[in-house]
């Protein structure tokens, strides 16, 4: 076993495996760096390539480019307060206001070392797995896997900030939307309203970035300065260095958790974040801090989602079975190269099976000592003014959004969850629980309703189910502990008795929402309405308690409006919404390139009062970014009204 490790090592250093290898990693941290790409994206692209190549080059080239994903997905998430993608989303809740307090320096550093401990602990994970894990994986049915969706619904109360309805409200929203599309047991559409883009359901990319970085996007416009006073590395580096070393329990419980929900199909990276964003809330002492830039709350998510890659190739190498979607392309990627995985090429080509875990563990350290290497150029991003930022900030968000599905519906989402986003935010309503929902809406459905199917009622004395049940109640305990102790946006300055008219109306839209889904849910079969009608119920007693308070409480958590903080800012956060309505309007007309050139030149013609040269220097350079793009993903951009009429040719589509 030793030599074959061994030989594996010295193989994959040998020749120019190591050259493709690192041409991986490179991929990987381009991809992980434009949000919403992620490693799907990336497998795509490095597929063709491997025809032909040696098992080995090949291998590590894959595995260099999936496991840095997830490291360098952490530059815009905590500088920009963008989602890299999926598996990031719960960094930004402290990154990003790390960064905007100029401590982006300490966050990254503190977020690439846990990255890397992180994945080399999946790793080795992994080494001990290949030979242990195949009764453990074959333990879990479907009965385990839906209470473990449950757990993770159980971070709600963690995440709800000072109003544990609210964020219960939130969770169903996203429960709601994740049920969007046709019903796993009968196939009933449900919540599409007549249009084919609803059919496959909302992308969970589309999703992420209009809840978070949309809204984020406007906050600072209207702060209208940068993202923080200064980007100086030196002490900030040595300062994020200590905190994950001194963190390091934390640091090995949170990657445990990540290789634990890799391991498990259909869980995978949109998941494990937000669990261990939750634990280390739950288990953490002094909670004030969380949500307002508490350097705990950069390394637990950090290092799980690194850590999952080696927990979901162990389904993937064991059983053939992907634990993850870029899984999935890594087994088309095996096809290729003509290896079958499974239980035979861990018995026939364990060198192979060792080469991929040496690469994931090498990968893991070069990509973090890249990453270091140039955040001190990418941290003097948050010293640029933003409003020269956000027009760049907008195109990447429109461009990883229309990479879900390359549809007009997702940049139309987009646009509506913006909304969303930015009035949750304003009052309140936390947003981390809506993505919990929507995320584990499927998996929870498809899982209960095979549980009942499998098993009727008795799945319930499993005892994998017992053991996750007694998990489950001391993450609620935990949870009713930790409810109204942060992660509040605005602070406790924005409780209180402030104009209550627009809390009340966004809250009429939620009680319309639920009302309607209670509403269409009673015309579904049992088993298409089960799950929805069990959510949209009790959230509309919810809401009404909701709209209670907030026309008759004198104080309570729940009457909360953060605009009078920043009533003073000369724009209203209706006036960018309104330039990103221009965009889309200017979009459908002239095309989605011709549109965006438009929005780009005026937003720095009159927002940054640039001048004539630099407005068509920055122009010119993001539409030439987004041909080289399309290019490299062989994309055609939504065409516009005049387009069609006149048949104007790419790239002018």
């Amino acid at each position: 076993m030793l030599e074959t490790i061994a030989g594996a090592l010295v193989g994959l250093l040998s020749g120019w495996h190591l050259a493709w290898m690192m041409a991986g990693v490179l991929v990987g941290l381009v991809i992980g760096i434009l949000p919403g790409l992620g490693g799907i994206a990336g497998m795509a692209i490095l597929l063709p390539f491997i025809y032909g190549m040696d098992p080995v080059s090949a291998l590590g080239m894959l595995i260099g480019m999936v496991a840095v994903v997830p490291t360098g997905d952490t530059f815009t998430s905590i500088l920009m307060g963008i989602p890299g993608s999926s598996a990031s989303q719960a960094t930004i809740l402290d990154g990003f206001p790390m960064a905007k307090r100029g401590e982006a320096a300490r966050a990254l550093s503190a977020a690439f070392l846990s990255s890397m401990i992180g994945g080399v602990i999946g790793a080795l994970v992994l080494t001990v797995f290949v030979v242990v894990a195949r009764p453990v994986i074959l333990a879990f049915s479907s009965a385990e896997l839906f209470m473990l969706t449950v757990l993770g619904l159980s971070m709600v109360g963690v995440l709800s900030g000072s109003s544990l309805l609210k964020g219960l409200l939130s969770c169903a929203l996203g429960l709601l939307l994740g049920s969007i599309g046709a019903a796993p047991a009968t196939g009933e559409w449900r919540f599409t309203f007549g249009l084919d883009y609803l059919t496959d359901g909302l992308p969970i990319v589309v999703v992420g970035l209009g809840i978070f970085a949309l809204p984020e996007i406007i906050d600072l416009l209207r702060a209208n300065r940068a993202i923080a006073a200064a980007a100086a590395l030196g002490r900030g580096w040595r300062d994020g260095v200590r905190d994950t070393l001194a963190n390091m329990g934390l640091v090995l419980r949170c990657s445990g958790i990540g290789c634990l929900i890799g391991a498990l199909p259909g869980l995978g990276g949109s998941v494990v974040d937000w669990v261990a964003y939750g634990h280390v809330v739950q288990t953490s002492r002094d909670r004030s801090q969380f949500g307002r830039g508490d350097v705990r709350g950069v390394i637990a998510p950090e290092s799980a989602n690194n850590a999952v890659q080696g927990g979901a190739l162990i389904p993937t190498l064991l059983f053939g079975i992907p634990g993850s979607g870029s899984m999935a392309i890594f087994l088309g990627g095996m096809v290729l190269l003509g290896l079958q995985p499974g239980i035979t090429m861990i018995e026939t080509r364990l060198d192979l099976t060792y080469t991929i875990i040496w690469s994931l563990a090498i990968a893991n350290i070069l990509g973090a000592g890249l990453c270091v290497l140039v955040s001190r150029h990418v941290a003097r991003l948050t010293t640029i003014p933003y409003v020269y930022l956000a027009p760049f900030m907008v195109m990447i968000v429109l461009f990883a959004a229309y990479q879900a599905t390359r549809d007009w519906g997702d940049i139309l989402a987009l646009m509506a969850l913006g909304v969303l986003g930015v009035y949750m935010r304003r009052f309140g309503w936390p947003r981390p629980p809506l993505l919990i929902g929507f995320v584990l809406a499927p998996g929870a459905e498809t899982y209960l309703y095979q549980a009942i199917q499998f098993h009727a009622w008795a799945w319930l004395w499993r005892p994998g189910v017992i053991v996750i049940a007694v998990t489950i109640l001391l993450s609620v305990w935990a949870g009713m502990r930790v409810a109204g102790k942060g992660i509040d946006e605005g602070g406790a300055a924005a409780a209180g008795g402030h104009r209550r008219l627009p809390q009340a109306v966004f809250a009429l839209v939620l009680a319309a929402v639920f009302a309607h889904a209670l509403w269409q849910s009673l015309g579904w079969s049992y088993l298409a309405q089960v799950f929805p009608l069990g959510v949209a119920a009790p959230a509309m007693a919810g809401i009404l308690v909701v709209l209670g308070l907030v026309a008759f409480a004198r104080h309570h958590a729940v009457v909360f409006d953060t605009e009078h903080l920043i009533r003073t800012q000369p724009r209203t956060m209706e006036y960018f919404l309104a330039w990103l309505a221009g965009l889309l309007l200017a979009s459908a007309v002239l095309g989605f390139l011709l549109g965006l050139a438009l929005y780009f030149a005026a937003f720095l013609a009159i927002e940054a009062r640039a001048p004539l040269r630099r407005v068509v220097t920055l122009t010119a350079s993001a539409i030439a970014f987004l041909v080289g793009m399309a290019w490299l993903f062989v994309l055609d951009f939504p065409r516009g009204l005049l387009q069609e009429a006149f048949r104007l040719p790419w790239p002018l589509a």
